[in-house]
């Protein structure tokens, strides 16, 4: 039916059925999912490589918006390198005039309304890309998702990706009100593994963490940081 290929067009049941598609890319791509905790936040995935002929190390799916927040994705890698030049723009702007680092709370808004902008217009398709994006201010540790309709939400501990739903189960069982940055990674790392097709290795997955214990900025863990953690995990 026409209202199946057009983007501005809702169905007879009211839903915008090429956000629907972007909905399943997102739950086809590899699992990703983040935890707030009470003194940071840390987000991991799944970045697995299919040939060994890839540079390894140039491959990131996490990456820093600015120097308090970062964000990762599950679903299509271009559309996110897309919305991440886009909200480092507008992060850059707002440090220019204010001189200081935008807020988690606006910086994710302003990346929610482009996402919304591409599901009500002719010419061009709603991104196939759900992000998380952790970030740490003066209101403390946040985690955000943010999904191709342009909704975006605020969580205590989500997933996002292939068997997102069995890593939400997990989550709900291990996640506390009280827990800290620490037992945060763990339970991220915990969780990665449990629906981790292979075995999970230092190389296989990426990290990032945001809060106290990194001063407030966003940093990605390097590998040796991974494997030990990896270690004491088991």
């Amino acid at each position: 039916m026409s209202f199946d290929f057009s983007l501005t067009t809702f169905s007879p049941k009211g839903k915008l059925l090429q956000i629907e598609y972007a909905l399943k890319a997102v739950s086809q791509g590899k699992a990703s999912l983040g935890i707030c905790a009470k003194n940071g936040v840390v987000i991991a995935t799944d970045k697995k490589i299919n040939s060994s002929l890839i540079d390894e190390p140039l491959y990131q799916k996490i990456q820093i918006i600015n120097k308090t927040c970062g964000a990762v994705y599950s679903g299509m890698g271009p559309d996110f390198r897309v919305l991440v030049r886009k909200a480092r723009k507008r992060a850059q702007a707002y440090y220019r005039v204010y001189h200081e680092d935008q807020p988690t709370r606006m910086l994710v808004r302003d990346t929610a309304d482009v996402m919304q902008s591409f599901t009500q217009r002719g010419g061009v398709r709603p991104f196939g890309v759900s992000a998380l994006m952790a970030g740490y201010d003066d209101m403390g540790p946040h985690l955000y998702q943010v999904d191709p309709s342009g909704i975006h939400l605020e969580w205590k501990a989500t997933a996002i990706g292939k068997n997102f739903v069995n890593a939400k189960t997990f989550l709900e069982k291990r996640y506390t009100d009280e827990m800290e940055l620490e037992d945060a990674i763990h339970v991220a790392l915990l969780t990665l593994k449990e629906g981790f097709e292979g075995e999970l290795n230092e190389h296989n997955i990426e990290v990032g963490i945001v809060g106290e214990q990194t001063n407030g900025q966003f940093r990605i863990l390097t590998p040796e940081e991974i494997k030990d953690y990896l270690n004491e995990s088991e």
